[in-house]
């Protein structure tokens, strides 16, 4: 990678299939060269891989297969803009589908660990604009786990 920063993800052992998986489901994502570990160390024997270099949603990333000492904490997400239900629907569902646990309020974590918040922009662009329209928007927000874009434009329109 040419970048000077980008963002390092820890994995247990599966980068790669991680990295692929996010390609699969993210535009503006992609997988790159697979490092593979020159010696051995407590995560890899040589010629396993240890790094890999993906993209998700042009944001640059390296997985390390780093070995179970460290786990993956919703501190860390990738927060997923998304512009009508069939796009939050179809991320969420990739996500939770393919072994990964839902959460509240639109995050959800893959099944690697990883945190994500798929979130409408109707949402986002709601805290932006009036505040009791703000604040009923949010109301309906946390009682919900995927995020309903019908529910919360009645709620903004304070029904």
């Amino acid at each position: 990678m040419s970048t000077k920063a980008l963002i390092c993800l820890w994995y247990e052992k599966d980068a790669e299939q991680a990295a692929r998986f996010y390609a699969e489901t993210f535009p503006n994502s992609s997988v790159g060269k697979v490092h593979l570990s020159p010696a051995d160390n407590p995560s890899a024997k040589a010629g396993e891989p240890l790094t890999v270099d993906f993209t998700v949603l042009g944001i640059p990333c390296l997985g390390l297969n780093g070995g179970p000492h460290f786990q993956q904490s919703e501190a860390f997400s990738f927060q997923v803009l998304t512009e009508d239900q069939e796009e939050t629907d179809r991320y969420w569902d990739a996500i939770v589908g393919n072994g990964g646990q839902e959460s509240m309020c639109g995050w959800c974590k893959d099944r690697w660990g990883v945190s994500w918040q798929i979130t409408p922009r109707l949402l986002a662009d709601a805290m932006d604009g009036e505040p009791e329209r703000a604040r009923r928007i949010f109301e309906a927000m946390m009682t919900m786990k995927k995020i309903d874009i019908a529910a919360l434009e009645r709620a903004g329109a304070g029904g």
